[in-house]
């Protein structure tokens, strides 16, 4: 079985080798890049499984990178790495495309739980169908794809995710926790916080068939519903 390959984004050269050789450690393929402008270009030429990266990185800054990135490839998990705590920066990076946020000091344990987590929530154990339709859309969740009226809309791995989630227990009400531990692998507050970013996202999808929607339960969690 091949490598997981990742590409670590870090302009720290000490804590990007410590990253580096601790995951190497760990059977991880791991390149090191120190700015931005260098890994968008190795992104370009390779294919890479998870992406950490920082938001400070000389220049291209972590923001400018994912939008780049998003802009080739919706479904590589990537993983903010930053000494930014602020809940804006965290919210603005879910906003851009991020899957995940950690915030310096952390432990590799922390670090190596999060890339568990990218790996397992592929094997959620759902039933398969691929192709589904939810009112006038079609749902393709393995090319993570919304098709409306010869539209079509890319959505994120995390989109699809939650969105496969949410049709496969249809007028339904999943828990916040539930949704929180099956894609994140935890139930944290900036979690949860994140979660509702995409939820909105979705939402924006899905408004032009006004018999889909996907409703708060207030205090419990989200319900998808197809009139």
């Amino acid at each position: 079985m091949s490598k997981i390959k990742i590409l670590l984004v870090e302009d720290d050269p000490n804590l990007g080798f410590v990253i580096q050789d601790s995951l190497h450690q760990k059977g991880f393929d791991v390149m090191l890049c120190v700015t931005g402008e260098k890994a968008w270009s190795k992104i370009q030429e390779d294919r890479f499984d998870i992406c950490i990266l920082d938001i400070l990185l000389p220049k291209m800054n972590g923001f400018e990178l994912i939008k780049h990135i998003r802009s080739i490839d919706q479904n590589m998990p990537v993983l903010f790495l930053s000494a930014r705590s602020l809940n804006e920066d965290r919210i603005m990076g879910f906003r851009l495309g991020a899957d995940d946020y950690i915030t310096k000091p952390f432990s590799m344990e922390e670090l190596l739980f999060r890339i568990d987590v990218f790996i397992r929530r592929s094997k959620i154990n759902i039933p398969e169908k691929n192709l589904v339709t939810i009112g006038r859309y079609s749902f393709h969740s393995q090319n993570a794809t919304l098709l409306l009226d010869n539209t079509e809309t890319q959505l994120t791995q995390k989109e699809s995710e939650i969105l496969r989630l949410l049709y496969f227990h249809l007028n339904q009400t999943v828990k916040r926790e539930d949704i929180l531990k099956l894609i994140w692998g935890d139930d944290d507050y900036f979690m949860g916080r994140s979660l509702d970013v995409f939820i909105s996202k979705l939402r924006k999808y899905l408004s032009k068939d006004d018999n889909v929607s996907i409703v708060n339960v207030f205090n419990v969690g989200f319900k998808l519903i197809v009139k």
